[in-house]
């Protein structure tokens, strides 16, 4: 049995999806649910704040000041060809 507590937002045709744990996907699943509603600050989205923004801006600098990530991925485009997991697509044999 898992326990799950979540904030969801419901969607335009008023339901709301629930995301299951692995172990739990290919099984039928019994449900049992509380609604109530929440708090706007409780469950707003938290915001990047000047600092975290200048955090951010200094931790690329320095990147960019080492010379990137060349050394780990010298040619983005092959690794990412290399990364990649095609798969067929309808209509398209």
């Amino acid at each position: 049995m898992s326990t799950i507590t979540a904030i969801l937002e419901p969607h335009a045709d008023g339901s709301l999806h629930l995301p299951l744990p692995a172990e739990l996907r290919h099984r039928r699943v019994r449900v049992e649910a509380t609604l109530e509603a929440v708090d706007e600050s409780e469950s707003a989205p938290r915001l990047a704040t000047p600092e975290m923004l200048g955090q951010r801006r200094e931790a690329l600098a320095a990147l960019r000041a080492l010379g990137g990530l060349k050394d780990v991925i010298p040619d983005p485009a092959a690794w990412q060809r290399e990364q990649r997991e095609d798969r067929p697509l309808p209509g398209r044999e």
